[in-house]
């Protein structure tokens, strides 16, 4: 394996443990589905997740 190409994996689970290919995913997935259809900016999608996130009752209480 080259370093490029563990540089490139290593990339690839950064981000999907960090939650930014989930931008990604959405993009495509509304583009997919209607190619017309105005998609959420990065902030509004991050803020929509996050408060989705703080809504669900199985995530439990948070302080912070």
């Amino acid at each position: 394996m080259s370093v490029r190409s563990a540089l490139a994996k290593a990339r690839f689970y950064v981000r999907e443990f960090s939650g930014e290919a989930a931008y990604d995913r959405y993009v495509a997935h509304a583009r997919s589905h209607d190619p017309d259809a105005e998609v959420l900016t990065r902030r509004a999608f991050e803020r929509a997740r996050t408060d989705a996130r703080e809504a669900d009752p199985r995530e439990g209480f948070r302080c912070c």
